[in-house]
């Protein structure tokens, strides 16, 4: 079949514009990689980059120079050294889940290395989205605000921190927050039982009151929820509950 002129001219335009834009996009795909001046970088300039980056406080770049050294150099001291500061560096630039997620994966591929206490430290900051520094935690707002699932996530990992490496110089402060978050879950059971108290929801109120007592029966908090129990008994005037729970107030006063 003939083709007509400007139909010709149609085509060989269309196949002229085509090629251009292929080679045009060639040569700016190569020109991306040229310009990519880690191309031939050893494992320990990309670590020094990734480093200095991360004492600048440039995130953005120590995350690009550390995942470039995982990928380019994925066995060795410096990528598993790299994946540690990963933790790090994602908790900084307020990445919680990209940080716990780190964490875990470092975690599950090197269980004994010797940063492995402080990867489960740093997880259980990034798990409660701690963001003000590695020791402020201490004097943080109270605590009971938190999503409760988050701190019980938390003290398990710390938990695992203070048995696996009892030693560790993380471990008196995992401890102590250790401690902390049972206070703190404490208090968030007990607001949610006196919630329910002056709701006039009482036997929702004891249901609560009374995970207090049986959970966390060395918190300050027990004696509280067992006056919460007593009251909400009397409200409800089940007369005989709200004198054994009077009785074990008493016992209690005369043990302490």
């Amino acid at each position: 079949m003939k083709l007509n002129f400007p139909f010709k001219r149609l085509v060989v335009r269309t196949v002229c514009v085509t090629a251009l834009t292929l080679a045009t996009a060639s040569c700016s795909w190569l020109s991306s990689l040229d310009q990519d001046k880690t191309a031939e970088w050893s494992a320990q300039q990309l670590y020094s980059a990734a480093h200095d980056a991360l004492n600048e406080g440039n995130w953005t770049d120590a995350k690009n120079y550390y995942t470039k050294l995982e990928s380019r150099y994925p066995f060795g001291t410096y990528a598993q050294q790299a994946q540690v500061d990963l933790v790090y560096v994602y908790w900084k630039d307020g990445e919680a889940a990209q940080a716990v997620s780190q964490a875990d994966r470092f975690l599950q591929s090197f269980p004994s290395n010797p940063n492995a206490d402080y990867v489960l430290y740093m997880k259980a900051l990034a798990t409660l989205n701690e963001t003000d520094g590695m020791f402020s935690w201490l004097l943080a707002n109270d605590a009971s605000q938190r999503d409760a699932q988050a701190a019980r996530q938390a003290f398990d990992t710390l938990k695992t921190l203070v048995l696996r490496f009892p030693e560790s110089r993380y471990a008196p402060e995992a401890r102590r927050r250790m401690n902390e978050l049972v206070i703190s879950q404490a208090k968030h059971e007990l607001q949610i039982a006196q919630y329910y108290y002056v709701r006039h929801a009482y036997v929702a109120a004891i249901d609560r009151a009374q995970r207090v007592v049986s959970e966390f029966q060395n918190t300050p908090m027990r004696t509280q929820a067992l006056e919460l129990i007593k009251k909400s008994y009397e409200k409800l005037n089940i007369k005989a509950l709200e004198n054994d729970t009077d009785r074990i107030l008493r016992l209690n006063a005369k043990t302490k």
